[in-house]
């Protein structure tokens, strides 16, 4: 591991009430020394760890600002390194001159998730708890935010070497078992084997069962509001952003162009978007919109179709109809406080989720969300459990769910146990690569390559 000691802002860009600059490694308190300088004139050096110094700043002698200087010494810091964050008041100017006044004195520019990335080489964390660190800043939700928190407190990590140190222990007695048959070593039992590898399989399957559900709540869903014009797609799309995103007007064809927004429902964070109202269009400029359209209509996770409750189907929504088979879709009966005249039954043999609403009212909408919550499947999610957080993880334990299932059925094909121990080890690898407790350089540089740099 590189033991230079790096430095980066780890607080957002722009204006703001406090900047920090994080300093990590051996030398981070003596480069620290070099440019704060306290109000009492003690050194950092003196200082004991987890203590906060007033004082300030200076740049080639001159005075840049009033700081707070916060010292962490190894072992007991994020990093497991010496750490010194000097806090100063937010803003570009003052931050990058702090920054530059520490690398100038003897530090280097971290790189990407750098700090995290030395908290896992150090120990502080293993690689699904330093993954969750990401998610954590990048929630959108507050299910998002403890689900992340979860991960990063462990309890993947815990679930995951419950299962692993399980196998490791049967791997062992099969192994023991088959070696040393002169030795009193208690024989295996094949229901009592049989029935433990069944147990750990069952509990990979529940994590790769939730993942989906798990994403939805971290990632979102690409959701696309279609529906032919002036059926309230729009007035939709600003009830459920709350804010004027779309505009609305009795012309039909307003919208011409794909309208983009983000939004939270029951905790789940849609990526909205807006289309043109499908139909066939003589105006060339909302023809380009329409085939838009349809295009999204073709790759979203989630598709919000919008029905007018007080006209009959037409044969553009009859086309719409037929475009939704087999996709997964809410059907948005709007302007239900007019004269319902809509066949409902047309409807029903696309999608049992249908929602009666108007949007021009806020009437209906937690209906709406219900819908939403019910279809994407996140209404039994519980986000203080463990869960996997990303492909990399879903994808290695699979590979250890496959692993298991192999393993079972040798066993019950009557093969010796050596081929159920050599099943067994390659799912104790996986999931020792999942934690990061066997795991390249390589995989390490593309996790951390990932976050954001001051993290």
């Amino acid at each position: 591991m590189n033991n230079s000691t790096i430095a980066a802002i780890s607080t957002a860009q722009g204006l703001g009430g406090i900047g920090v600059i994080r300093i990590s490694g051996d030398e981070a308190i003596t480069i620290a020394d070099k440019i704060f300088v306290k109000i009492n004139g003690e050194k950092l050096r003196e200082a004991k760890g987890y203590t906060a110094h007033f004082g300030h700043v200076f740049y080639n002698g001159e005075k840049i600002d009033e700081c707070i200087a916060t010292v962490f010494k190894a072992p007991h810091s994020y990093t497991g390194e010496n750490v010194v964050e000097l806090s100063c008041h937010g803003g570009t100017f003052v931050t990058k001159t702090v920054l530059r006044a520490v690398l100038d004195n003897g530090a280097i520019s971290a790189q990407a998730g750098e700090f995290t990335k030395r908290a896992f080489l150090n120990g502080k964390l293993d690689l699904t708890e330093a993954e969750a660190v990401m998610d954590i800043i990048g929630a959108k939700s507050a299910a998002a935010a403890r689900s992340a928190l979860s991960v990063h407190e462990g309890k993947l990590s815990e679930k995951i070497n419950e299962i692993k140190n399980d196998l490791v222990n049967r791997a062992a007695h099969l192994c023991a078992w088959a070696d040393y048959p002169e030795e009193d070593i208690e024989e295996v039992e094949f229901d009592t084997l049989k029935n433990a590898l069944q147990g750990a399989q069952d509990k990979l399957f529940d994590l790769l069962k939730n993942y989906d559900k798990g994403k939805a709540i971290r990632e979102g869903i690409d959701t696309v509001i279609v529906g032919r014009p002036n059926v309230g797609k729009s007035t939709l799309m600003n009830l459920i952003t709350g804010c004027d995103k779309s505009i609305v007007t009795d012309i039909a064809g307003t919208t011409r162009d794909i309208v983009e927004e983000t939004a939270v429902v029951k905790d789940i964070t849609l990526h909205l978007s807006d289309t043109a109202g499908i139909r066939d269009a003589d105006n060339a400029i909302e023809k380009i919109g329409v085939d838009k359209a349809k295009k999204r209509l073709n790759t979203a996770e989630l598709i919000i179709a919008v029905f007018d409750a007080s006209a009959s189907i037409d044969d553009d929504d009859k086309a719409l109809l037929d475009d939704l088979k087999g996709t997964t879709c809410i059907a948005v009966i709007n302007k239900d406080d007019l004269e319902l005249k809509i066949d409902i039954e047309a409807i029903k043999n696309v999608t049992e989720y249908i929602v009666y609403m108007s949007a021009k009212n806020s009437t209906g909408f937690e209906k709406f969300e219900d819908a939403v919550e019910k279809i994407v499947g996140t209404s039994d999610f519980d986000s203080s459990n463990a869960v996997l957080s990303n492909e990399r993880q879903r994808s290695l334990a699979k590979n250890a769910h496959k692993a298991l299932i192999d393993a079972i059925s040798a066993l019950k094909l009557g093969m010796t146990y050596d081929a159920v121990t050599v099943a067994l080890e390659e799912a104790i690898s996986y999931l020792c690569e999942l934690t990061g407790e066997r795991v390249t350089q390589t995989v390490v540089d593309n996790v951390f390559h990932q976050f954001c740099v001051g993290k």
